[in-house]
């Protein structure tokens, strides 16, 4: 049951949105599945940032040992939470395999209820 809209730019098919409410279907998980998957990409874009604001500290520093410490502080600590997101991934991922047999199943989940 999609509606098209005709406009300007041609035929746009607007999709319903039924997996997000019916929970054989998706539901609550694939919600959940999205929200994770969206802080992952926050996280990716928010360390990007702060590798440049970083490296303009560093460019910037002007010999200032100070500046330059700072700089590469915000580096390390950037690094290491890129290291902490990609650990807390692999290690859903060997969780899944060895509790349940399948690799994504923490990070996609099955739940089945009445039918």
């Amino acid at each position: 049951m999609a509606s098209d809209v005709t406009g300007i730019i041609g035929t746009i098919q607007n999709p319903q949105l039924a997996p997000y409410g019916d929970l054989t279907k998706g539901g609550l998980v694939l919600f959940i599945t999205n929200l994770i998957r969206l802080a992952f990409v926050g996280a990716g874009i928010y360390a990007l940032v702060n590798f440049i604001m970083a490296g303009y500290g560093f460019m910037s520093a002007g010999g200032d040992s100070k500046k330059i410490g700072e700089a590469w502080s915000k580096i390390w600590q950037t690094l290491m939470g890129l290291v902490f997101i990609v650990g807390s991934f692999a290690l859903a991922a060997l969780f899944g395999h060895l509790i349940f047999g399948d690799a994504t199943f923490i990070l996609h989940p099955k739940i089945y209820g009445p039918k």
